[in-house]
């Protein structure tokens, strides 16, 4: 058994049998709802690799056994850590948040009877490293107006990784990272603190309460109900059975006639019976 093992380790490398790939994609497909198909075989074995050596398994099988025998569920946690996509970037899909300025947010001011900032509620669901939080910060406090004080969040910033939303409560970025934000908004809201990185100011942190949330949970812990989802080029990674159990939920915890955006790779279609299409990545509770 043990000269089995060895002879799939080449240059330091531990392969992966189409019968562990499959023990750990229906792993993760249970409990986090992400899709592992057949294409993402190299990229869970690239992802693993590191965390093998680290934990000294020469096998994925030993490795999925103890994941699963671990009763405090942190090996589930580094699993999903590690096979979570999290490629994001600030005003990314530029247009999304042009509309959210210019139309979504007055006629949700005007719909809701909104008195001020502190009762928007907007859900950036699957946040990554904060940027389209931020984001979403920046925007806002724009429309409402930057003097305003932030006594509490209006921007809920939800993600399954754990190292992710370190980074997003950290709040501190390279340059590379944040060229795409307007300079006015790096002037503004961000402050230099080494040569190359810039972190968010509180100014704009109090606006957003990053939290850990596992899309397959039955339900999720809201007081109460949201105007605006930020759901992007996350349900891509799903089945469509988890796909329609998340819009479903989504449509639970949002306010009538809401505003869902997603990614533009993606598609409620246009005959859902909870939302009716507006264009192409955004639709409204009906």
């Amino acid at each position: 058994m043990m000269s089995q093992e060895m002879n799939r380790i080449l240059n330091g490398i531990v392969d992966i049998s189409d019968e562990e790939f499959n023990s750990i994609a229906g792993l993760v497909r249970s409990r986090f709802g992400i899709n592992l198909t057949e294409k993402k075989k190299a990229l869970v074995r690239g992802r693993l690799n590191k965390v093998l050596k680290q934990q000294g398994f020469s096998s994925f099988k030993r490795y999925y056994d103890t994941v699963m025998e671990d009763e405090t569920g942190s090996g589930l946690l580094v699993l999903v850590d590690k096979i979570s996509t999290n490629h994001t970037f600030f005003f990314r899909e530029k247009e999304h948040f042009n509309l959210l300025e210019e139309v979504i947010l007055p006629e949700a001011v005007n719909r809701h009877g909104i008195r001020d900032h502190h009762d928007i509620r907007i859900w950036c669901a699957g946040c990554s490293s904060g940027e389209e939080a931020f984001t979403l910060a920046m925007v806002v406090r724009r429309f409402f107006g930057g003097h305003v004080s932030w006594k509490r969040p209006s921007i809920l910033a939800t993600d399954i990784s754990c190292s992710s939303l370190e980074k997003a409560v950290e709040g501190t970025y390279v340059y590379e990272r944040i060229k795409t934000v307007p300079e006015p908004y790096i002037k503004r809201y961000f402050h230099r603190v080494g040569i190359d990185r810039y972190q968010a100011k509180e100014s704009l942190k109090s606006m957003i309460a990053f939290r850990r949330l596992n899309f397959m949970e039955d339900t999720f812990p809201f007081k109460g109900k949201f105007h605006i989802v930020f759901c992007r080029n996350v349900m891509i990674y799903f089945d469509n059975e988890t796909k329609v159990d998340l819009v479903r939920k989504f449509h639970r915890y949002m306010h009538p006639e809401g505003y869902l955006f997603i990614g533009h790779s993606e598609t409620l279609g246009r005959d859902t019976g909870m939302f009716d299409y507006i264009k192409p990545a955004l639709y409204k509770k009906i």
